[in-house]
């Protein structure tokens, strides 16, 4: 959805102050019956109703390949979060100079905001969206998520935005609720908000929303249940967990970073934690949460089931590594809790070396395949599971397909290829590799690039099931030395069986036996330790899956 077509549908804005197009077309709107995005909505929610629906025991159709990737991150705060410290401009100038297409301000959930907070903030994205019209900013918020960690929600802009934010926020955020600790009545609040969510949507409130839960194994407190009963409350809604959690600059070592936890996976098991969760899944492994690095571990076990369950790689900027900015004096926690928001930031005449974040675009994108650079567009795309993420930088371009032997064209990411049973298929990988510094002024090298393929099993019995045994590294190609454009081709055989396969890449600096041993992962990416695990020497590429279906 362009600019002009926004700023038509928001019916806070007056006629006055539109530009002539978009008086046109708001004309245009009025005659057909239709403001406040509900032209939008009426093609979306049918799209989302024909995705939804089950077919053969799966939930997948055929995807289309993208026409563009957007990259992005939706995981972003600002003065307006309790521990945050940047104006939402500097946010969104930052992350479009690092290269960001698209940009998600999530500021945390919680009294303040819910009081006044979420209202604050509007204007100013209001004011990026106008200054910077090649970037897409969506508003949302940090849900602390009722009985366990936190989660992203954002909506469509449109002139119920703030209103529909506001009022999920204090109805269904566990803060504000105090709703926080583990109990089924807690739990139930948090599939109650997903599905309200859903209702805003078909009740044509907003033309859109999306969940994803954030920093999943951090604190263990995400139970795989939880996560199975998110997802199941409305698939249109809840999309899928950060692979890999933000703070990357955490791990940097003592002398030029924090020396502290990559991701600020530092923790250990409290009495909120699953049981069930070992203690190495604390920690990040190769900057990926456990849950995702791990092959044949709990996001395989969600995909083995044949429904959709994305990964993202965001930043969770609060403070950032390196910068000169400060809050200014008289900019306390009682200044904020009193007025929604800390004062603008200052120069602060020294470089914070040892902050944990890094600027969104930085080091983490979520890339994402859309049909157009518009907000409905990448909330498509991320719905669709048209998505890889990297670090770093690592490559320039990765598309992934499952196709017929002899064919063309197959299915793309997020997608289910429908075959006939028997017919011979094979993956396709087409990378190109990187040509440009990243931030950290060096060009990464792919030196590897694994291919993961798992059996789809249907649903589990046990909704605490957090492994995948049919689940494994079937390949890895040494791509060491490769520059421009190249094709991997993997044979899968004959589709006589449900399955998917996913594929991850890295610069093989860092690697050990996965952790259900070498038999399944015979070098996956390695346990982070606190203290050391600078993230620019140990850099991965992840798809989320495609799936083969045979008739």
């Amino acid at each position: 959805m362009d600019q002009e077509t926004l700023a038509a549908l928001d019916e806070s804005v007056p006629d006055s102050e539109l530009s002539p197009a978009g008086v046109s077309r708001r004309g245009l709107l009025r005659s057909a019956g239709i403001l406040g995005g509900t032209a939008a909505l009426a093609v979306t929610g049918a799209q989302f109703a024909a995705a939804a629906a089950p077919k053969d025991g799966f939930v997948f159709q055929p995807g289309s390949r993208p026409n563009v990737w957007l990259a992005g991150d939706h995981h972003i705060h600002t003065q307006l979060s309790s521990d945050g410290m940047y104006r939402v401009i500097d946010q969104a100038r930052h992350a479009a100079s690092y290269g960001l297409d698209w940009l998600v301000i999530t500021d945390h959930g919680g009294a303040t905001h819910a009081r006044i907070g979420v209202d604050l903030v509007n204007p100013q994205i209001k004011a990026a969206r106008a200054e910077l019209r090649d970037t897409l900013i969506f508003q949302g918020l940090e849900w602390n998520i009722p009985a366990a960690e936190h989660g992203t929600i954002f909506v469509a802009p449109g002139s119920r935005e703030v209103d529909v934010l506001k009022q999920f926020e204090n109805d269904y955020d566990g803060s504000v609720k105090g709703a926080s600790s583990n109990s089924p009545a807690n739990e139930a609040l948090a599939v109650s908000g997903i599905q309200w969510l859903g209702q805003q949507v078909d009740k044509r409130r907003v033309a859109d929303a999306l969940f994803l839960a954030n920093h999943p194994a951090r604190n263990g407190i995400d139970s795989p249940h939880e996560i199975r009963n998110w997802r199941d409350a409305d698939p249109r809604i809840a999309i899928g967990f950060e692979g890999a959690p933000g703070h990357q600059a955490g791990g940097l070592p003592k002398g030029i970073g924090a020396g502290s936890a990559r991701g600020l996976y530092g923790n250990a098991p409290n009495p909120n934690s699953f049981t069930g969760y070992p203690a190495e899944s604390y920690r990040t492994w190769g900057g990926f949460d456990w849950m995702t690095a791990t092959v044949g571990g709990l996001w395989d076990s969600l995909l083995a089931e044949g429904k959709p369950w994305w990964i993202t790689a965001n930043s969770d900027s609060h403070v950032n590594w390196n910068e000169t900015s400060r809050r200014p004096d008289g900019s306390s926690q009682e200044q904020f809790d009193r007025d929604g928001r800390y004062m603008d930031p200052v120069y602060g005449n020294t470089v914070n070396s040892t902050a944990t974040d890094f600027w969104p675009g930085f080091y983490s994108r979520t890339h994402v395949g859309a049909d157009r650079r518009d907000y409905l567009a990448v909330m498509e795309g991320l719905r669709n599971g048209r998505v890889w993420v990297d670090h770093g930088a690592l490559v320039k371009g990765v598309e992934v397909e499952v196709r017929e032997v002899g064919k063309r064209y197959g299915e793309p990411l997020g997608g289910a290829l429908l075959v006939k049973k028997g017919r011979p298929i094979e993956l396709v990988v087409r990378i190109t590799t990187q040509t440009m510094p990243n931030w950290a002024n060096f060009v990464p090298a792919l030196n590897r690039v694994d291919v993961i393929q798992g059996s789809v099993t249907g649903p589990v019995a046990d909704k605490d099931t957090l492994s995948a045994p049919n689940t494994k590294v079937v390949k890895q190609w040494d791509t060491s030395g490769k520059r421009g454009t190249f094709e991997l081709v993997y044979p899968l055989g004959r589709a006589d069986e449900a399955q998917y396969v996913r594929v991850r890449g890295t610069d093989g600096n860092r690697s050990q036996p996965g952790y259900h041993g070498a038999a399944v992962d015979p070098a996956g990416p390695k346990l982070d330790v606190v203290g050391d695990a600078d993230p620019w020497v140990d850099l991965w590429f992840y798809t989320n899956p495609i799936w083969v279906l045979p008739r």
